[in-house]
């Protein structure tokens, strides 16, 4: 792993009601994976978008990150996609990062 290597926790929307949370060192090529129908977890799934990413300077905290939030209920997430839970999301930054895939 390079130095400075940036560490996203994601969160997926799958068919606009299930959650997937994962972790990425390269969103592009996640995203592309589910998509693309190259994850199991998420292959079954037509319509995925992303709606919520943090960052991480270390792959430790984002899969501690991501451990937390696969415990949470379905409502707690949503709360936290809405910005009703005060943590400060980058969700735009991924999307940014997101923005020159043709898919």
């Amino acid at each position: 792993m390079k130095a400075g290597t940036l560490w996203l926790v994601y969160m997926l929307l799958c068919d606009q009601k299930t959650f997937y949370i994962g972790i990425s060192d390269d969103i592009k090529n996640r995203y592309l994976q589910h998509k693309n129908k190259l994850n199991i977890s998420t292959k079954k799934f037509s319509d995925i978008r992303l709606v919520y990413a943090e960052r991480y300077s270390n792959k430790y905290e984002a899969a501690s990150r991501e451990q937390q939030l696969k415990g949470w209920s379905h409502a707690k997430k949503q709360m936290l996609i809405n910005g009703k839970l005060g943590i400060n999301t980058c969700t735009g930054f991924a999307e940014d990062l997101l923005r020159d895939l043709t898919l």
